[in-house]
């Protein structure tokens, strides 16, 4: 069967089997569906990633109760911590890695709960944003750059623990903002009912202490002060660019660039370098 036929029916089939057994069983069709959609696919670290996280000086944090891989390349300069984004690892900051190691700064990366060499299954922002609290505890960054989950993550850390006294600037690379519209592509995409949503949201609500229409990165953003670079690209497909523009709004020290062509991933040496201009200016 072709693959793209595949791809197109799996997800319907999930879904309808989501659907039957919310009218058996909502609590576990309800817990199913979470445990579905915070369960990454990718972002093990692959054979040829390996070289370039060896050079690196790594080391396991026990943090609530996750082991979480940490890589350090020392600099006498300012720190700057990491955050990457779903389905990835800490890999995916070798050219920004290279640019900073350049200027002499001191980079902590790290492998977010079930990505990489870190343990876990699962991973949200509440979560992430524990995990991210606890190493700038350890390492009291002056600068966190964050991807995709990872930039909303910086957002959701500092409107939470208000440690934003400590950090001089945060980057913030195709960043989405909007849980509900996150949730109304999961809904499209599994054929959910209107129904199984709806308990859906109550579940995160008593879950996060949130409902989806608010929790919002945008809406978060108007309490962080810290001088702010968001960078996106105009065609991403992942996260529309709308979302920087909200959080560009509500972000009341921010500069936006966004580009074309970089798409979800903005893995170019221009971007590499304006990131290195703003958290050297």
């Amino acid at each position: 069967m072709p693959q793209k036929i595949i791809k197109k029916f799996v997800p319907r089939i999930i879904g309808f089997k989501l659907n039957t057994q919310f009218k058996l069983n909502k609590d576990k069709a309800l817990n199913k569906a979470y445990q579905l959609f915070s369960t990454p696919r990718n972002g093990d670290v692959k054979p040829h990633q390996n070289q370039f996280l060896e050079a690196a000086k790594a080391k396991k944090h026990s943090i609530n109760s996750y082991q979480i891989q940490t890589y350090h390349w020392p600099g006498k300069g300012e720190t700057v911590l990491l955050v990457h984004g779903w389905d990835s690892n800490t890999s995916r900051w070798k050219s920004l890695v290279k640019e900073l190691t350049s200027s002499n700064f001191n980079i902590i990366a790290f492998d977010a709960p079930a990505h990489g060499n870190s343990t876990g299954t699962l991973l949200n922002v509440p979560l992430y944003a524990e995990v991210l609290e606890e190493l700038i505890s350890i390492h009291k960054p002056n600068h966190l750059i964050g991807h995709s989950i990872g930039a909303m993550t910086l957002i959701f850390n500092q409107f939470k623990f208000n440690n934003s006294k400590d950090i001089k600037k945060l980057v913030l690379l195709g960043a989405p903002s909007e849980m509900k519209l996150i949730m109304r592509d999961y809904q499209k995409i599994l054929q959910l009912s209107p129904k199984f949503m709806s308990e859906l949201n109550t579940y995160f609500k008593q879950k996060f202490g949130y409902y989806f229409e608010a929790f919002s990165i945008a809406e978060f953003a108007k309490s962080v002060h810290v001088p702010s670079l968001i960078i996106h690209d105009q065609y991403d497909k992942i996260a529309p660019v709308e979302a920087a523009k909200s959080i560009h709004k509500n972000l009341k020290n921010s500069q936006l660039i966004i580009t074309e062509g970089a798409g979800h991933s903005l893995k170019n040496n221009d971007i590499d370098k304006d990131i290195l201009k703003f958290i050297q200016s």
